[in-house]
């Protein structure tokens, strides 16, 4: 019997071959590789297999590990550093040039070889240490050592007892939902320092944000990430900004107001050198509005009203007990919630175009992580169900909101299965439904982690130290 994936050994064979290069690729040039948007990093001979499967379904095709395998050898070879590099676009490309791979490499990265690498730095100081500033800890972390510019310096938290900093690294090491952390972690209790993957990160214990000398510390021109809630207005966080240190301040929620709401990939560019206070909006926002602006390009909504099947959160009570919200007191792992959300007023503070169009409402369910939007719209113009389904697959392999929008078309996907995805949503395509102008469209997100990588967006944005994409990616009028 023929096996149609092909002779696994063969392909765990080239898996093996490929671990090295990218390992060189991401110590000695700071090159970030992925295959359409998944990140080659820290990963297994398996992984990497899963990878190209992945990429087979998205695209109906195969993409053999044969063809990805040469690209990552001459990379290895070639004068670049600091660039994020998706080996699966350059593999597809290829496939239709006339000529050496070395000469398409060289063409395709012309802009980016013998360039310098941005060898700088940004503190970044975490302000809180809960579920979110726990998840930006791990994918900081993460991302230093691909020298991309941005280092966690120290948390800020209100200490709970001698054995505060242990708890805190303990929390740090295990997680419920997301697992263990992928590394080392120890503590220097007489420093208050925690040490993870050789990353020194100082627990500064304070009740007040306006009167941290971070200087102290080392730390300087600091952005500071606030996900305490605690504060939402320009007064409130402009309190950061008076410690000695501190250069910005991003917000991990809806900023009220007349702050700068940021859903990165759709207004990230309004972001001035002036900017000093960022909000990042929230989870849910960031998960609807790159699809509706992709909807909106290529359709145009007249209107359209967003439900949300929302995991429970740490703002609800566990057992029935007083709690100033509606509803919210009910036992949370225990019902469905019907409460509100700001999430489809909040999409118009990024896409002015949305204002007055949208509705939402929110259903809060008995999981603890990964939600899902349901967009029921209004188009200008009649479409059918696979015709979006297409659209909204292109723009998550090629355009330049491949980060903020996935795409999967699956019988059996369900919401854990998107736990610790790094896009902002995904669009269920198997949910598609169209009747005339009329579309619902899916889109689940883990609206801790996807929201996560979309804050360290805005953080990296605000450091200057995005790296470089190449092959470019396409505007949406161009998918």
């Amino acid at each position: 019997m023929t096996n149609p994936s092909g002779n696994f050994n063969d392909k765990l064979d080239l898996a093996e071959k490929m671990l090295p290069l990218l390992g060189r690729l991401h110590r000695e040039k700071n090159v970030v590789t992925s295959i359409f948007g998944h990140l080659l990093d820290n990963v297994t001979a398996i992984d990497i297999i899963k990878s190209h499967r992945f990429a087979r379904r998205l695209l109906d095709e195969p993409l053999p590990l044969s063809e990805t395998y040469p690209i990552l050898e001459c990379l290895v070879d070639m004068d670049i550093s600091t660039v994020s590099i998706d080996i699966a676009r350059l593999a597809q490309d290829f496939r239709d040039y006339d000529g050496e791979l070395k000469d398409f490499l060289n063409e395709q990265l012309a802009d980016v070889i013998g360039a310098d690498a941005d060898t700088t730095s940004t503190d970044v100081v975490l302000y809180g240490f809960g579920r979110i500033g726990r998840l930006l800890a791990r994918i900081l972390i993460a991302r230093e050592g691909r020298g991309l510019g941005t280092k966690l310096r120290a948390v800020v938290v209100r200490k709970k007892g001698d054995d505060d900093i242990i708890k805190r690294a303990s929390l740090l090491r295990r997680d419920s939902v997301h697992g263990q952390f992928n590394g080392t972690i120890t503590i220097d209790h007489d420093n208050d320092i925690i040490w993870a993957n050789g990353t020194p990160i100082q627990m500064i214990y304070s009740n007040d944000p306006a009167t941290i000398d971070y200087t102290e510390y080392g730390i300087d021109n600091a952005i500071v990430v606030d996900n305490t809630g605690r504060w939402r207005d320009e007064e409130g966080l402009s309190q950061h900004l008076k410690s000695k240190g501190v250069a910005r301040v991003v917000l991990t929620a809806p900023g009220k107001g007349d702050l700068l709401n940021v859903v990165y990939g759709i207004n990230h560019k309004d972001i001035t050198d002036d900017t000093t206070i960022i909000t990042a909006a929230s989870c849910t926002t960031n998960a609807i509005t790159p699809v509706l602006k992709a909807m909106d390009d290529r359709y145009g909504v007249s209107y359209g009203h967003v439900e949300t099947v929302h995991s429970f959160t740490n703002d609800q009570n566990l057992i029935d007990n007083f709690h100033s919200g509606d509803r919210r007191g009910r036992a949370a792992t225990l019902n469905m919630v019907l409460t509100e959300t700001g999430a489809a007023k909040a999409v118009s503070k990024a896409l002015p175009e949305f204002e007055g169009k949208l509705t939402g409402n929110a259903i809060r369910v008995p999981t603890p992580d990964v939600s899902m939007a349901v967009l029921n719209l209004t188009l200008d113009k009649p479409a059918e169900a696979e015709e979006i389904n297409t659209y909204l697959r292109n723009v998550s392999l090629r355009s330049v909101l491949r980060q903020q929008v996935g795409y999967i078309r699956s019988p059996e996907a369900v919401s854990t299965d998107f736990v610790g995805s790094t896009h902002a949503g995904v669009v269920d395509g198997m949910g598609t439904i169209t009747q005339g102008n009329h579309a619902v469209v899916y889109v689940w997100y883990d609206n801790e982690f996807g929201y996560s990588n979309q804050v360290i967006r805005i953080v990296e944005e605000v450091a200057g130290s995005r790296p470089r994409v190449r092959p470019h990616r396409l505007e949406l009028g161009e998918v």
